[in-house]
C-alpha cells in the first residue's frame, strides 16, 4: 500500500492512497486465473455534504472499498472453476473480517511474504489488521452470486447516524405522523428495524441510502464494504463485465407451497356402555 505521511489524517481522510501490485518473475509460481485488489478506506460525511471532515479518527459513516460503497462497488466476474486470488489492504482506524458466501480459501500472503502450503488452512472469512494486507487464494467451485463483504454489520451500511432513539417496537404509522409535526426530518425505525420500506426518513440532497440492492429475491439490503462474487460457467479468459443475476437451476431455490386445508379428524362412535353382571348364585364373595 501506499499514503502519505505528511499531514497524514487529512491526506488519508481525502482519499489519498492506493496499492502497488507485484507479480511473481515466474508465472509459474502459484499462478491464478484471476486477481483482484481492494484498498479499505473509511470516512465522515455528514448527509447532505460534499466533503469528508478531515479531523475524524473513530466515528465514519462510508466504509469503502477502492473509495466506492456498494452498489457502487463493480461485482467480480469469475468463471466457474477458476483460481482466483483476492488482495485487501486496510487503510482505515479498525479491523475488518473479510467473508465469503459459498466456498473457503486459504490466506496465502500477508504482508511478511507467502504463507508456506503446510501452513494454510481452510477459512470462510480472514481478519484485516490497520496498516495490514491480506492476500487469499479461492477455487471457484460453485457457481452462483455470492456475497462478499465485511463482516461488521454496521460496515455494510452508508450514511449512517449514531445519535438516533430507538424505536423498535413502536408503530411506525402512528408515531411517524406525532413526530413528524414537531421533527420534520426525525427518523422512525419502525416495529421490525431497519429493513428496507420500514423506515420514515427524509434524506437531504446528496445522501446516500444506508442500505440498497435489489436482487432476483428482493431488496439486498446492503451498503458500504460490499460486492458479490458472480461465479459462472462459459465466461470468457478476459471477461470482466457483469453477467446479470444468476439463473439458478430448477429444484435448487425454495418456494412456497400451498398445502390443502387438513380434513377434521374423524370422530370414532362412543364405545355402549356396559352394564354389571349380577354375581352368580352360590358363588363366594
Amino acid at each position: 500500500m501506499y499514503h502519505p505521511h505528511s499531514d497524514e489524517m487529512v491526506q488519508m481522510a481525502m482519499g489519498m492512497m492506493g496499492m502497488f501490485i507485484v507479480h511473481p518473475r515466474d508465472p509459474a509460481f502459484r499462478p491464478v486465473d484471476r486477481d483482484f485488489v481492494f484498498i479499505m478506506s473509511s470516512y465522515l460525511i455528514d448527509p447532505g455534504t460534499y466533503l469528508p471532515k478531515v479531523n475524524e479518527m473513530t466515528d465514519f459513516n462510508m466504509w469503502t472499498w477502492n473509495s466506492r460503497v456498494y452498489p457502487g462497488i463493480d461485482p467480480m466476474p469469475i468463471r466457474l472453476g477458476d483460481r482466483i486470488r483476492v488482495r485487501i489492504g486496510n487503510l482505515t482506524m479498525t479491523n475488518h473480517p473479510i467473508h465469503v458466501h459459498g466456498h473457503n480459501f486459504a490466506v496465502t500472503c500477508t504482508d511478511g511474504g507467502w504463507v508456506p502450503v503446510s501452513a494454510q488452512y481452510p477459512e470462510t472469512t480472514t481478519d484485516v489488521p490497520v496498516g495490514a494486507v491480506r492476500a487469499f487464494d479461492m477455487l471457484a467451485d460453485n457457481p452462483g452470486d455470492w456475497a462478499f463483504h465485511c463482516h461488521k454489520s454496521h460496515h455494510t451500511m452508508n450514511a449512517m447516524g449514531h445519535d438516533v432513539r430507538n424505536f423498535i417496537g413502536v408503530s411506525r404509522q402512528d408515531l411517524a405522523k406525532a413526530v413528524g409535526r414537531l421533527a420534520p426530518d426525525a427518523m422512525v425505525m419502525g416495529s421490525t428495524g431497519m429493513a428496507m420500506g420500514n423506515m420514515e426518513m427524509p434524506a437531504p440532497d446528496n445522501t446516500l441510502p444506508m442500505m440498497t440492492g435489489t436482487g432476483p429475491f428482493g431488496p439486498i439490503e446492503m451498503g458500504g464494504m460490499f460486492t458479490v462474487m458472480k461465479i459462472r460457467e462459459g465466461l470468457g479468459r478476459d471477461d470482466y463485465a457483469d453477467p446479470g443475476p444468476y439463473n439458478y437451476p430448477p429444484g435448487t431455490v425454495a418456494y412456497e407451497v400451498d398445502a390443502p386445508a387438513a380434513e377434521p379428524a374423524r370422530q370414532l362412535p362412543a364405545a355402549p356402555e356396559r352394564k354389571a353382571k349380577p354375581a352368580m348364585k352360590g358363588m363366594k364373595m
